[in-house]
Formats: structure tokens, C-alpha cells, sequence
């Protein structure tokens, strides 16, 4: 039997590393400049957490949660997105009682039962943050900025930024019901899962990506034309702060994002290199969601992205910054003795924070020089009878082309790797 990775489910192999661990150390990096500190969440939930906050008519809830009865008959869910797991940590923990303002950050996989394609696996990966506990609209774009920020240290141009409001409760209720007023002339035409939706929720009907449906979605009416004053002025004073810090947006009247616990701000960050699926991230404010799962009113705004897009955007438009950590010292030995004095001395300068590689597979000299070469080694030792004999070798310096004489011990030959890392 031939043994493969679940469809959707994909390896992430050496290769490809370099550009997860640079992405991560850059989310870490923007996050502790923005002041967030990290969450590590679990990888499944119970299944209410999810339909209960997420909405039971979104796709995400009805169509793409991997869900099953554990040995007790409860209904468990892989996680598909962390922000209703971060409001269940934050009341679980009793975050709201000791300090209410929290900015939390994650980085993790999630699960979605969805069409693998380029970009897209049902094993993806997100980064993401949460700022919960205010309702200033600065802090809405503190968050925008920091998506913008990342951007920037990932080195990534072209961007540009989606921007809505959908309001509170009550207007989200006003435009529910012009939404269905609109479509009510059209449904007919429009897909099955718009015609679906209508009857549920006329608000998931602009989710939908059928380009016959998007001609009347198109003209469908706006969200912020039924805001009310507070979430208008709301509106007015984010993208005064957007305009203030220079971060430009375009207003996408019909931009909901597709769960339900969003209210007012909703954005999403857009690269011109990911095609129809363009979105690098996307999130908004979830002013009811604590509230929704049991904690008192709470306002709450945050992002979520997905690393897989992001990384096949660097990989096009930057394809040396993933490069892996390159190896400070190849150990080339001859001889029983030789391997031995290789093993002794990897052993002590490993624990001094130098990488060292040397053969495990009884290779001919000229075999070991070329894998140096091959591995693009920043330092070489030949190790063999005359090194041996007298303590002293040679180190070549494999970019320059230059060799030195060394004393064979653990600290000369780290002094040397060390102040060329140091630019020593």
C-alpha cells in the first residue's frame, strides 16, 4: 500500500522552512513593537463555541467544519479559526476580570473542509490578533497598522486595503432587511446557496463568488448607508486615523467578511499577486462575541491572515528571503582517528552556538569538499593524519577563498567563526 498526506493536508518540507520561520519571527517581532503578547490555543473546541459564535448560517459552520463524537459522544471540532477561541480563553482564565484590555497575537494551524487549491489546504496556517477590551476607534487603526507594519518588514509592495462598516446590531438588522427587499426581485436567478441563504440570512448572499450572482450583488445596497450616528461617527474617525497615518484605503460598500460575529469596522489587506482569491488578511471589530459567549458587553477588533498566501506572494516576488541559516563549519575527517576528532570537536562547538555538519557516510575526501561546497559551508577543516599529529590545521574561509592556521581546539576555532558572524 502506497501511504500519502490526507487531500488538503500538505507537508511543509526543508526546503520551504526558511520562509515559515522568517514570517514567523517577523509576526513576533511587529507583535512585541505593537505591545501584543502571544496565545497558544488548543487544536479543537467544543462544537457550540464554533456555530455559537461564528454563526450557524455561515460557510465556515454549515459546510467546512471537520466535527466528530469523542469517545464520551460529545461533539468536538478542529479548530477553522482562532477568535472565538481567544474570547472562550480570555473569559475562561478570567483575562476580563484582571485586566480587562488585552492584545494577544497567535500563530497556529486551523482546519476547513474546503476545495484545495493554490493558496488554500484544509490544513492551513494563520497568524492573527486580538485586541479586546476597547472600543476607540484608534485602536482600529493600531490594528490596520499593524497588518500594514508586517507588510512592510516582509518587504511586500502593492498592497492595498479594503475597508467597510456593517455597524452594530440594530443596523445590521436595517440593512438585513433592505438586503432582502433587494434580492427578493432576483433571488430566482442567483444560485442555490443564495436562495438558501436569502431565507436564513440575506447577509451571507454577498459571501458569494458565482459571477452570475455577483451582477446583482453588485448593485445591491450599501451597509453604511444604514449605520446609525454612533457607528457612522465610528466609521468617520477610523479612517481619520487611516488618513493620519498615511495607510490608504478603498471603501468596498458590499465587504462583510463571512462570519457572523463581525460589527462595525471589517477590512481586508489585498495583494495583486494572489488572483481572484486576493485577500492576504482580512478581520474587523467583534464588539458582541464575549458577550455572545457568556462574558459581559465587551468591544474587541482584530486581523487574521493566512501564511500559506503570504508566503507564496514572497516566494514571487522575493525568492532569496526564505534562504535557510547557512552552516558555520564543515568538518571534513580521514581516517577512524579523524572522525573521532570530528565528533569530539562538533560536540563542543555546537554548545558554543556554532553549527557544525560533518560525513556520516564514509565518503572520499574530494566527496566531503564538494558537499561543502554543495551546502555553501561559511568554514572548512580537513582533518586527517598530519592535523592529527600536530594539533594544527587549516580553516578556509569558503566565501574568500582564504585559509588560516589554527590551533585544533573548541575555542580558537570558535573565536574565528564567531567574528566573522560579527563582522569582526
Amino acid at each position: 500500500m502506497k501511504y500519502e498526506s490526507v487531500r488538503g493536508m500538505r507537508d511543509i518540507l526543508p526546503g520551504e522552512i526558511g520562509y515559515w520561520k522568517q514570517v514567523e519571527e517577523k509576526v513576533r517581532g511587529v507583535a512585541t513593537c505593537f505591545c501584543y503578547r502571544e496565545i497558544r490555543l488548543p487544536l479543537m473546541e467544543h462544537t457550540e463555541l464554533f456555530s455559537r459564535g461564528i454563526g450557524e448560517e455561515t460557510d465556515v459552520v454549515n459546510k467546512e467544519m471537520y466535527t466528530f463524537l469523542d469517545k464520551k459522544n460529545r461533539s468536538l471540532t478542529l479548530r477553522p479559526e482562532a477568535t472565538a477561541s481567544v474570547a472562550r480563553a480570555y473569559l475562561e482564565h478570567g483575562l476580563h476580570v484582571r485586566e480587562p484590555f488585552q492584545k494577544l497575537f497567535y500563530i497556529g494551524p486551523m482546519f476547513r473542509y474546503e476545495k484545495p487549491q493554490k493558496g488554500r489546504s484544509r490544513q492551513f496556517h494563520q497568524y492573527g490578533v486580538e485586541a479586546i477590551g476597547s472600543l476607540d476607534p484608534a485602536l482600529d487603526a493600531d490594528v490596520i497598522s499593524f497588518a500594514w507594519t508586517l507588510m512592510d518588514m516582509l518587504g511586500l509592495s502593492g498592497l492595498s486595503l479594503r475597508l467597510n462598516s456593517i455597524g452594530c446590531a440594530e443596523d445590521r438588522q436595517r440593512y438585513r432587511k433592505a438586503l432582502a427587499g433587494y434580492f427578493a426581485a432576483h433571488i430566482d436567478e442567483m444560485c442555490t446557496d443564495c436562495r438558501r441563504r436569502y431565507d436564513s440570512n440575506p447577509l451571507r448572499i454577498l459571501d458569494c463568488k458565482e459571477s452570475h450572482c455577483q451582477l446583482y450583488i453588485q448593485q445591491a445596497p450599501a451597509s453604511i448607508d444604514y449605520l446609525c450616528a454612533d457607528c457612522d461617527r465610528h466609521f468617520v474617525e477610523v479612517r481619520g486615523y487611516l488618513d493620519k497615518l498615511g495607510l490608504n484605503y478603498g471603501i468596498d460598500a458590499r465587504l462583510i467578511r463571512g462570519l457572523d460575529y463581525y460589527t462595525r469596522t471589517v477590512f481586508e489587506l489585498i495583494s495583486k499577486d494572489l488572483g481572484a482569491q486576493d485577500a492576504l488578511l482580512g478581520g474587523g471589530r467583534y464588539d458582541g462575541l464575549v458577550q455572545l459567549l457568556g462574558g459581559p458587553a465587551t468591544p474587541a477588533v482584530g486581523f487574521a491572515g493566512g501564511m500559506e498566501r503570504l508566503i507564496l506572494v514572497l516566494q514571487k516576488k522575493n525568492r532569496s528571503f526564505g534562504r535557510e541559516e547557512r552552516l558555520d563549519l564543515f568538518l571534513a575527517a580521514l581516517g577512524e582517528e579523524g572522525r573521532l576528532l570530528a565528533v569530539t570537536l562538533a560536540q563542543s562547538l555546537r554548545s558554543q552556538g556554532i553549527s557544525v555538519d560533518l560525513d556520516y557516510r564514509g565518503r572520499s575526501l574530494r566527496k566531503q569538499l564538494g558537499y561543502a561546497d554543495q551546502i555553501e559551508a561559511r568554514y572548512l577543516i580537513v582533518l586527517g593524519e598530519d592535523e592529527l599529529g600536530s594539533k594544527q590545521g587549516r580553516i578556509k574561509n569558503m566565501d574568500k577563498r582564504e585559509e588560516y592556521e589554527i590551533s585544533l581546539t573548541a575555542d580558537a576555532i570558535a573565536h574565528i567563526v564567531h567574528g566573522s558572524k560579527h563582522g569582526d
